[in-house]
């Protein structure tokens, strides 16, 4: 007669045969500079999958070496993620054991190892992703800016006028905001954040953990006076502060007469006892057109 001890014994014991059966996808974070910075769990995931999809094969073959491991190795990156992912996915279903890593730092963020996992999940493979780490966070908790809640941006678009709209979308937002952003683009990049948001307290922070990590402190104004003077290298972190609500409260009292016309506009300042003189005027400086603008735009709607 089976005891109760015995059946679980057994139903353990079916389930991790189940797991021996089922590949497992494992997403390894790997150094972003100090290579001292990896974990003793991703190297013992490291030596043990049957093979690793690293962003960039050369790149991955350094730390291994490192670390005196040997591995096979395919590449996995935005080129060939569809080819390279379908071969990933036919490997986990047959019960391979596969990590993932990317050049620096944690796979799938701002990386195509997203659209593995998310695949992944889909057709019920295990993921197992392990902690480590992480440029944006790393940025953030020494940046001397708010942390309690935060938004992880990304890169933003490379073209200027798109830039601009993306961050016009989240310029109200009053948490912590985190950009990445690459060495060639960051002058512009600073100017479209400064544009927009006004000034705010922003860190850059780049070469985190490596020789010549710098934290650039101060207000987007001085930042973008900085980043002009100065050539950097190395990926970027911006940790720029959210919205003041206050100050977004009183941008939206200061705008309220946006749903009306312009004959409207003038109106509700004649309502309240101004000439019509007056009221152009002051409809002209609070939309920023010249007065004669609004002084047709007035006279032609009556």
């Amino acid at each position: 007669m089976w005891s109760q001890s015995s059946y679980k014994k057994k139903a353990n014991d079916e389930k991790q045969d189940s797991m021996t059966e089922q590949g497992t996808l494992f997403l390894v974070p790997t150094p972003i500079g100090n290579l001292e910075d990896i974990t003793y769990r991703a190297l013992e995931i490291l030596k043990n999958v049957d093979y690793i999809a690293a962003e960039d094969t050369r790149h991955t073959k350094k730390l291994l070496h490192y670390f005196e491991i040997s591995k096979p190795m395919i590449s996995y990156h935005e080129h060939n993620k569809l080819q390279s992912g379908e071969k990933i996915l036919r490997d986990l279903e047959n019960g391979q054991k596969v990590a993932l890593v990317t050049d620096a730092g944690m796979p799938g963020i701002s990386d195509p190892g997203a659209d593995i996992v998310k695949e992944a999940v889909r057709q019920q493979i295990n993921v197992v992703s392990l902690p480590g780490a992480n440029a944006a966070l790393t940025a953030l908790v020494a940046s001397g800016v708010e942390t309690d809640q935060f938004l992880f941006i990304g890169f933003l678009d490379r073209h200027k006028k798109r830039k601009i709209e993306q961050l016009e979308l989240i310029k109200t937002e009053p948490y912590t905001l985190i950009f990445y952003e690459a060495p060639h683009r960051i002058k512009e990049t600073v100017a479209a954040i400064h544009h927009v948001f006004g000034d705010r307290q922003v860190a850059l922070a780049r070469e985190l953990s490596k020789k010549h990590e710098e934290y650039v402190r101060g207000t987007t104004t001085e930042l973008a006076e900085y980043v002009q003077h100065h050539e950097l290298k190395g990926e970027i972190c911006l940790i720029v502060t959210g919205a003041d609500p206050a100050a977004i409260e009183a941008e939206k009292e200061a705008l309220w007469w946006e749903s009306l016309s312009v004959k409207q506009h003038v109106e509700s300042y004649i309502e309240k006892g101004q000439s019509s003189k007056e009221a152009i005027k002051q409809v002209a400086q609070e939309r920023n057109v010249p007065k004669r603008d609004v002084y047709q735009s007035y006279h032609v709607e009556e």
